[in-house]
């Protein structure tokens, strides 16, 4: 039997600093610049924050959101997928503006942004010291949040990706199923974490995936991809891989020092060459917007 092609999505960026990874990119000329030459090497999907251009500074500007999806637009038929930036904006309403005021105009309009499916703690354990680095952060993702957030991408033609960090997550993510916000196929993540991220959900190895993976519904038509926040994601990858899911990384996840610190395409490269490997071919951004039941491509 034919493996479907695998879908590659690059984490381009996130909150993290060129401290961890001289190679993660802040403007939008280098956020589109990088998610470009990630495309040349298999990408199809790009998931972006917006930073300040000089600091690096996590961002909510508009601008520099639009200004990231219309280059990256005039030069590839990448999916684009940007953040809410929910981590520091604390209403629904403020997670959601940028999105809104894209989606007027096609050139800006991205394809889907994430929706995590829970509130948790988000503090960092030092197991060194036997203590946690902080010890009063918390996410918080009400289900009148998630709701709104739902809905209100969805009326400007913005999808909702479901963002699942544990089984409460793959349980709610049902519920919403139900209640119509989300529909199949539905397009979600699953994230697993290393040992500094104890709090957040379930371990970066392949029984950690599987843990999710064994409550997925019945006859369930949902595209999964799987991302790694905190440590090497490879192995956990090719088990993805092996088990019929998609795939996400960046070095903003992890800097990938034992690597030799590559780039963001660099780690595309070496994901095609281990699907490939592993009998998968890689999917174009027109066959994973298909996959993924997320419109055509529109300039």
């Amino acid at each position: 039997m034919t493996k479907q092609k695998l879908i590659i999505e690059v984490r381009i960026n996130e909150g993290t600093t060129r401290d961890s990874s001289p190679h993660v990119p802040y403007s939008p000329a280098e956020i589109a610049g990088q998610a470009v030459e990630c495309w040349r090497q298999g990408a199809s999907l790009v998931h972006y924050h917006a930073r300040d251009p000089e600091t690096g500074a996590q961002s909510a500007d508009v601008d520099l959101y639009a200004d990231v999806v219309r280059r990256i637009k005039q030069d590839s038929d990448l999916i684009t997928f940007p953040t809410l930036g929910a981590s520091m904006l604390p209403t629904a309403e403020e997670r959601v503006a940028h999105i809104v005021e894209m989606a007027k105009d096609p050139a800006t309009r991205p394809d889907c942004v994430p929706v995590d499916m829970l509130t948790t703690n988000l503090d960092r354990y030092d197991a060194r010291r036997r203590a946690f680095i902080s010890d009063e952060r918390v996410y918080l993702n009400t289900t009148k949040m998630l709701t709104h957030v739902c809905e209100t991408v969805s009326a400007v033609g913005v999808q909702p990706v479901s963002m699942i960090w544990n089984i409460a997550g793959v349980r709610l993510t049902e519920a919403f199923l139900e209640m119509g916000l989300y529909k199949e196929p539905l397009f979600c993540e699953l994230t697993l974490f290393a040992d500094p991220f104890v709090s957040y959900g379930h371990p970066a190895t392949i029984r950690g995936l599987h843990a999710l993976l064994d409550f997925f519904p019945a006859r369930a038509n949902w595209p999964w991809f799987l991302s790694v926040i905190g440590g090497n994601a490879f192995p956990a990858l090719a088990g993805a891989i092996e088990s019929g899911g998609h795939v996400a990384i960046g070095v903003a996840d992890h800097p990938y020092q034992e690597l030799g610190v590559p780039t963001n395409a660099e780690l595309v490269t070496r994901v095609v060459e281990m699907a490939r490997s592993m009998g998968r071919e890689v999917a174009t951004p027109a066959e994973a917007r298909e996959m993924l039941g997320l419109p055509g491509y529109e300039s």
